[in-house]
This record gives C-alpha cells, sequence and structure tokens, in this order.
C-alpha cells in the first residue's frame, strides 16, 4: 500500500498548487466553491484509488474494481450538480467544474503510481 499512501500525497500537492493557480481569478464565492470541490474530490478520489490498488494486475478484479470507481465518481458529480441548489454561498460553476476537473486531474495521475507497484503486467 506504499502506492496509496504516495498517490495520496501527491494528489494533494496538485490539489494545492491548482487551487493556488486558480484562486486569484475568482470572487469570495468562487475562491469558496473552489476550496470545497476539492476538498470533495481529494477523499473520493484517494478511496477510489484505493479501491483499485489492490486488484492491479488481475484482470477482470481490476477492470470491475475500476469501472465501480468510475462509477462512484460519476454518482459523486450527478449528486452536487442535483444539489446545487442548496449551496447558496457557493458559485454552482465553479463547484461543479471544479470537482470534474480535479476528478479528471488526479484520475490521470493513477497509471504513474500502477506503475510503482512493480508489476506492468495487466492480466495473469
Amino acid at each position: 500500500m506504499k502506492a496509496l499512501g504516495h498517490y495520496s500525497i501527491i494528489a494533494l500537492l496538485i490539489l494545492v498548487v491548482l487551487v493556488g493557480v486558480l484562486w486569484p481569478f475568482f470572487d469570495a464565492a468562487g475562491r469558496s466553491s473552489l476550496l470545497v470541490a476539492a476538498a470533495i474530490a481529494l477523499p473520493i478520489q484517494v478511496g477510489a484509488f484505493a479501491l483499485i490498488v489492490p486488484a492491479f494486475g488481475h484482470g477482470t478484479k481490476f477492470l470491475l474494481r475500476w469501472g465501480l470507481s468510475m462509477l462512484g465518481r460519476m454518482g459523486v458529480v450527478a449528486a452536487i450538480g442535483l444539489s446545487l441548489h442548496r449551496f447558496e454561498d457557493l458559485d454552482p460553476s465553479v463547484l461543479l467544474l471544479g470537482v470534474c476537473g480535479f476528478l479528471f486531474t488526479l484520475l490521470m495521475l493513477e497509471p504513474m503510481f500502477f506503475r510503482s507497484q512493480g508489476s506492468t503486467e495487466f492480466a495473469r
């Protein structure tokens, strides 16, 4: 589970950098939305990665877990989209696009940590 720890740290650092880069472009509501989006995306993404990592190298098991984690991510985005009207102090577009962007960015980071597992073989 060394990959999970490394992934979590790198994911946090990437979110901090992304939020820092985007920060000056938003007003107070946008900044709050950006922080909330990062706070939602990080645990979702780390949890999904934790589900996937043990199955790496086991073909069907890996694909099943990866598919379930993708459905979970889509479910989170859908739930946020359906409940945007409840967040009056947040900018809905920044929140939704922030969560989608952060999840996608961290999703693209995952393959680097699969390679660090030591096995480059996809199916056994």
